[in-house]
């Protein structure tokens, strides 16, 4: 029988596009992180991972044995459309959170076409370069309900006593308009307000309703719409923070892109 809590759960913010294989200076810190981040955690027997990149009327799962790749960015150096992720996908494991959906009442599909998108390859390429753990994708509903995906992250519990790693890839701050045209004496205070209250929400000992119930109302934390314009970048977090059920812990408060992000450990 296999023991409880196998499971490792990690949200983080994945970086700009395709820049952190192509040695850009501002997502040195992200690097280093994520690179070393494997020696925190046991080797999984599989990677699933939440996508900001990835919403669909109803939940859906990636369910390629061989998934491609998905260069969903443009505008970049050639090299960042020959990056290569060969990871095998896992129909099995897809099939089985496909059922467990299904039994928590919550509409879903797999998909067999679908590719790897950067929220995936970007990360994987620094955790695992030998990409040699299988790995799929779960989009977001496209509604971005905060509660919609707690519970998602919720119906998927009764997998904790498994070598998962589940990856939330999102990103803490997601105001592209702020990360290009950067006034340090506006967006830092804003900020740094945002990401005390989200480290304060994911780490303090104030019982799991009260914390789901922050993160449903998330919107009401400082200067919520000016970190998150759109909230697709932090919705990974609530699945992650309703699949733990617990506290988590901090493992990244750094900058990325020259603004200060956090990623979380559970």
């Amino acid at each position: 029988m296999k023991d409880e809590n196998k499971m490792r759960i990690v949200y983080f913010s994945h970086g700009g596009g395709p820049l952190p294989l192509l040695g850009d200076a501002s997502h040195q810190a992200m690097i280093e992180f994520m690179t070393r981040l494997p020696e925190q955690l046991p080797k999984p027997e599989a990677i699933l991972l939440i996508s900001a990149h990835w919403e669909e009327p109803v939940v859906t799962i990636m369910g390629s044995a061989h998934p491609p790749m998905f260069y969903d960015y443009y505008g970049f150096p050639e090299a960042a459309y020959q990056v290569n992720y060969p990871a095998k996908g896992h129909p099995e494991l897809a099939g089985r959170i496909a059922a467990l959906l299904k039994n928590a009442a919550i509409p879903s599909r797999i998909d067999e076409q679908r590719g790897y998108d950067h929220g995936l390859f970007i990360p994987l390429s620094l955790m695992f370069p030998q990409a040699d753990i299988p790995a799929i994708q779960i989009s977001l509903h496209q509604d971005l309900s905060p509660a919609r995906h707690i519970t998602l992250g919720a119906a998927l519990r009764s997998l904790q006593n498994e070598n998962l790693l589940v990856i939330g890839s999102g990103f803490s701050f997601h105001n592209m308009s702020a990360f290009f045209h950067h006034d340090p004496a506006v967006i830092t205070p804003r900020n740094d307000a945002f990401q005390d209250w989200l480290i304060k929400t994911i780490t303090s000992d104030i019982g799991q309703p009260e914390r789901e119930a922050r993160l449903i109302a998330w919107e009401s934390a400082p200067h919520a719409r000016y970190c998150h314009p759109r909230e697709e970048h932090l919705l990974p977090l609530h699945v992650c923070a309703g699949l733990a059920g617990r506290a988590g812990k901090v493992i990244f408060d750094d900058k990325i892109l020259g603004v200060r992000c956090a990623a979380f450990t559970w």
